[in-house]
């Protein structure tokens, strides 16, 4: 029981995320190849994906509610893994969070399936997408594993209170799943009540929190201690990564792409040589137009340059074979 509120502010146990090491990652691997349209793609997927958890992280900070939060949890149950976007645990209940930078507009149904709705080349498309909620409700489950595993070993409780504390379980372990784009238009209109309220925009996060604690029962309200103790259970399942991911994305995208740049001042060094060694002008060997071909294409065997036709018979056949040695050679290098 809580005689006097006085625990208000926001404690993170956890703050870091494999999210975040994925963005600083990909961040600097854009710098060193900023024509990798790959890698751009997946900056940019990681990168909304890691806006709309600072989003999540700034609204829990300053909620001025008491609360202990967890970001970016892994655990293992035997052979089930889960990740768990955020733990938040309340002076009342701890809420599994699942956050979603959605583009479009999502309507979720009388059924509980999610669409989703967006515009493409001036035409309204309607898909089905996984649902988020039985996404962090299948985390919620790897865990409830974990807690039914310690709470059988627990010699101390009894089987009626094991009983009453497995039939809590999704009382006090909440799920949410949080639109962290502000641009998307989240329509629960005709969804289940039992969905409704658990699928919710980031700047509702705060307002469904004070709510839930407000409707709660306050003789039951835990101390400071006693959440930090709970949250504690969490950090302590909580199986560390380590994972290069510079090295991991540049193994994905990069080894094999040469930046534009750098592989045309290399063609034309290689044209300059090649030139001399056999006593021709520089053009005679590929000219300009098929300089800038070559750096687009990027043939990589003789049969690509043949198919791509830059070159003419006459050149693919005294110098084809050479200028692939030369691009593959950077590449390999």
């Amino acid at each position: 029981m809580i005689l006097l509120d006085t625990f208000k502010d926001t404690i993170f146990l956890k703050e870091s995320s494999e999210l975040q090491k994925q963005y600083l990652a990909l961040t600097k691997l854009i710098e060193e190849y900023p024509n990798n349209e790959k890698l751009k793609e997946e900056y940019y997927n990681i990168k909304k994906g890691y806006q709309g958890e600072n989003e999540i992280a700034y609204q829990l900070e300053k909620s001025n509610l008491g609360l202990y939060v967890l970001h970016d949890i892994h655990i293992e149950y035997e052979n089930l893994k889960a990740q768990i976007d955020f733990i938040v645990v309340t002076k009342s209940y701890c809420y599994f969070i699942e956050c979603k930078n959605l583009t479009g507009n999502i309507t979720i149904d009388e059924k509980g399936d999610f669409i989703k709705e967006y515009t493409y080349n001036n035409k309204k498309i309607e898909t089905g997408i996984p649902s988020p909620l039985r996404q962090v409700e299948a985390q919620r489950d790897v865990y409830k594993k974990i807690w039914n595993t310690r709470l059988s070993s627990n010699k101390i409780i009894n089987n009626i209170k094991r009983l009453l504390a497995e039939d809590n379980f999704t009382t006090t372990h909440k799920v949410l799943v949080i639109a962290a784009n502000n641009d998307t238009i989240l329509n629960t209109k005709y969804a289940p009540l039992d969905i409704k309220y658990k699928v919710i925009k980031v700047d509702q996060l705060i307002r469904k929190l004070q709510y839930d604690l407000e409707h709660s029962n306050k003789e039951d309200w835990m101390s400071k201690k006693a959440m930090e103790k709970w949250a504690n259970t969490f950090l302590n399942i909580n199986i560390k990564k380590d994972i290069d991911y510079y090295q991991y994305y540049k193994n994905k995208y990069c080894n094999d792409f040469i930046p534009k740049e750098e592989l045309k001042n290399k063609l034309i060094e290689f044209r300059k040589n090649r030139a001399k060694e056999i006593d021709k002008p520089a053009y005679y060997i590929f000219d300009n137009d098929e300089l800038d071909k070559l750096v687009e294409l990027t043939p990589k065997t003789l049969e690509e340059l043949k198919q791509s036709k830059i070159l003419t018979e006459i050149r693919l056949k005294m110098h084809g074979q050479a200028i692939i040695d030369e691009i593959n050679k950077m590449i390999n290098n």
